[in-house]
């Protein structure tokens, strides 16, 4: 028996315990539909869904470890069972993401840097 956070973290879904954490507070974590507490306990078998906007992800749990653990054992211990169509659907978010990024948006790069400094040191 572990805590749901404390797993979370040791197989790499979250990259600490304290995200993971507020993950679950933020009930972006369900198990059987509902969401859950932090503290909640799992057994080997149960399905985890993880809110990845605008879908959630499936994983069973094959296995429990509290010990965080490299990336290579990680299939020992969870499996992925999000559908094909779930995938797609965020592989399309990811790109249209990218692409929507507007010219001027967060911080200057070196070359609008230099055009800027050139710019108010020749007023």
């Amino acid at each position: 028996m572990i805590r749901i956070d404390k797993y979370l973290c040791a197989v790499r879904l979250y990259k600490t315990r304290t995200i993971a954490s507020e993950a679950c507070k933020k009930e972006r974590v369900l198990i059987g539909g509902k969401p859950v507490k932090p503290s909640r306990t799992i057994n080997v078998g149960e399905i985890i869904f993880v809110k990845e906007p605008p879908t959630f992800r499936e994983y069973k749990i094959l296995d429990i470890s509290e010990k965080r653990m490299g990336a290579k054992l990680v299939p020992n211990f969870l499996e992925e069972i999000t559908s094909e169509e779930n995938l797609e659907i965020l592989k399309l978010t990811q790109l249209s993401n990218k692409m929507n990024r507007q010219h001027g948006t967060g911080r200057p790069t070196k070359k609008e840097r230099r055009e800027l400094e050139i710019f108010l040191t020749n007023e």
